[in-house]
Parts: structure tokens; C-alpha cells; sequence
């Protein structure tokens, strides 16, 4: 039945978007539409940047671009919308490395623990020539199309109701991770016990006891209130949050060059703005859990990172990371 009414929901949008070759300019008479769904709610900053970008695309295309921003995953799961991305429909999904990794096993490298120091680094790492490569091969393989991948949402640290100050002090902690064995093998070789469970269902796992923790960034922490279930945040930052929007190559191919150009650039611009937000959100987001007697850790970095070394010979991801280091310039 969920196949069947996911069939009729993607022809009627492949209708809509009325499916057809590209043209070098656009027609004036017509209007496109693309369905941008995340799974953040409305108030998260990630959002006021989707909308941002919405925004200078209709300015840029006289509003025959228009980009229908959709929060809270009003359209469905991610598995879904990234099932009708691949089949053509006008619908675009912001996503991360680990899910993109199901189809291009070596994006995921952009999940593992300390890739990156921070939002530089992570954006260094998606102009390298290997990173472009694997976004070829989403296309190819999957035909799956990445709009922009510089989307930044902070860096994620342990959130607990112990203090964690070493790896040795996860050892039996239950930690709500997504799924992707980049998140999971990584959280297990720092100490932690991975828990797969919806975020949405997270506030209420550690309430129940179903989970004694998660990790996450502090946009999701402060604005979901999971610091009322769990009152340690433990500043690791083991993993930088990047991600990417994602749509269909055959949905991009349907619209004029010249949109399809404005949609990439402008989202590439709004991402790298709405990234410096994200950052100067960060000691404010703090501050204010700190007013609800939240304690903040200061951990072993240090200590992490050589645990986490574990999950790069586990998932084979050594070599890659040397061959993207040496691209940007950074060192072992």
C-alpha cells in the first residue's frame, strides 16, 4: 500500500513539474516549482537560510523559479523524498554524507570524526578535486544530484546526564546516533554504545530510559529542549555537521541552463552565509542552556580523536582521508 500511494503521490508530482529536456533560456510563460524538504523544524537557522535562498532565487528568475521550502519533514521521510528525487519529481531534500554514502560509499568520509576542525576545513574539503568526484559519481550511479554540499549545522558533542571527560567514561552509555555506520562505528570506537532512534523519539528515549544519551549540535539541542532530559553537554565536537541539498538529475535537467546555474550558485552563496550564522550561534545557544543549569563540559579532545582513529581502519577510510588531507593542506 505505501508503494502504491508513493507512486500515485510521484506521478502526480512528475505532472506538476511537468518533466521535459532543458532549454538554453527559460520560457517566460512558465513557472517551475521545487519542493525543498528537511526534516529541521521551523525555527532552526538552517531553515531561515532555505528560505533565504528561496528568496534571491525568485528575485534572480522574476519568481518563475520558485523553491517551496517544507519543514519539519511535512513531505515524508528522507528515504522517501530521496526515492522521488531519483525518479524525476520536483523535490529536493537537505541530507547529509553518511545517507549519501549508500550510494557513494566514500562521500561518507565527510561524517568521521574529526575530518574537519571546523566549517573551513569542512568547506575545504568540498571544493578538493576527490570530493567533486564522489558528487560525479551520485549522479552517475545514482542519479542523484547535488545542488550544494556546504551547508554547515555546528559541531555535535555528547549529551549526557554524567559528566564525560575521556572515552573511557561513554563505556555502557547508550548514545542515539543516525544510523550510517560512519556515525555508528564512530561512536562506538569512542566508547559509546550507538542507539539507532529517530530524533524525534529522542526527548522521550532518555526520559524513558530507552537511550542514556545522544549526540547532536547545538541547534538541535537547544531548540528540540533536549538539554531537559539530559543535563551534560560534553563538548567533544567529534563530528563537524555538513550538509548537502540534493535533488534529481532528471527533475535539474527539465529546467533552462540559466535556472539551473542561478539555483546552484545562490545555493552555494546562501549556504556559506547562513554557515557564518550557524558559528555565531553557537556561544549564544550555550549561554542560554547555561541559564536552564546546564552544565558544559570540557573534555580530552585530544583523547577522542586517537579512540576515533579505530572507526577510519574499520570502515577503510585511511588512505582517503591522507589523499583529502594533502588536498587541503592539512596536516596528520
Amino acid at each position: 500500500m505505501k508503494k502504491f500511494y508513493l507512486t500515485i503521490v510521484t506521478l502526480m508530482l512528475l505532472v506538476v513539474s511537468g518533466c521535459g529536456a532543458s532549454k538554453d533560456k527559460a520560457d517566460a510563460s512558465r513557472v517551475y516549482t521545487l519542493k525543498m524538504s528537511t526534516q529541521l523544524n521551523e525555527t532552526h537557522p538552517i531553515v531561515e537560510g532555505l528560505k533565504e535562498w528561496s528568496k534571491r532565487v525568485a528575485d534572480k528568475t522574476d519568481s518563475r523559479l520558485k523553491i517551496e521550502i517544507l519543514p519539519s519533514g511535512q513531505l515524508g521521510t528522507d528515504e522517501d523524498i530521496i526515492e522521488q528525487a531519483m525518479l524525476g519529481v520536483n523535490v529536493a531534500i537537505l541530507t547529509d554524507g553518511g545517507r549519501m554514502s549508500d550510494y557513494v560509499h566514500d562521500i561518507g568520509i565527510v561524517g568521521m570524526p574529526y575530518i574537519g576542525d571546523n566549517y573551513d576545513d569542512m568547506r575545504k574539503i568540498t571544493e578538493t578535486t576527490t570530493f567533486k568526484g564522489f558528487e560525479k559519481e551520485l549522479t552517475k550511479k545514482a542519479g542523484i544530484y547535488p545542488i550544494a554540499f556546504n551547508w554547515y549545522d555546528g559541531p555535535r558533542h555528547y549529551l549526557t546526564n554524567k559528566p564525560i571527560k575521556e572515552p573511557k567514561d561513554l563505556k555502557s552509555e547508550r548514545i542515539r546516533t543516525p544510523s550510517a555506520p560512519t556515525w555508528s562505528v564512530s561512536v562506538s570506537k569512542m566508547g559509546g554504545t550507538p542507539i539507532n532512534m529517530p530524533w524525534s523519539e529522542t526527548y522521550n528515549g532518555i526520559q524513558s530510559k530507552a537511550a542514556d544519551g545522544a549526540e547532536a549540535q547545538y541547534t538541535a539541542i537547544y531548540t528540540s529542549r533536549m538539554f531537559e532530559v539530559a543535563r551534560y553537554v560534553n563538548k567533544t565536537g567529534h563530528f563537524q555537521l555538513l550538509n548537502g541539498i540534493i535533488c534529481g538529475e532528471k527533475w535539474i535537467k527539465t529546467l533552462p541552463k540559466e535556472f539551473q546555474e542561478i539555483l546552484i550558485e545562490e545555493c552555494k552563496a546562501t549556504a556559506a552565509d547562513n554557515a557564518k550564522y550557524v558559528e555565531s550561534k553557537q556561544l549564544e545557544y550555550e549561554d542560554l542552556m547555561k541559564k536552564e543549569k546546564v552544565e558544559i563540559i570540557t573534555p580530552d579532545v585530544e583523547a577522542f580523536k586517537k579512540a576515533s582513529e579505530e572507526s577510519y581502519k574499520e570502515l577503510g577510510f585511511e588512505d582517503l582521508r591522507k589523499q583529502i588531507w594533502s588536498e587541503i593542506g592539512k596536516g596528520q
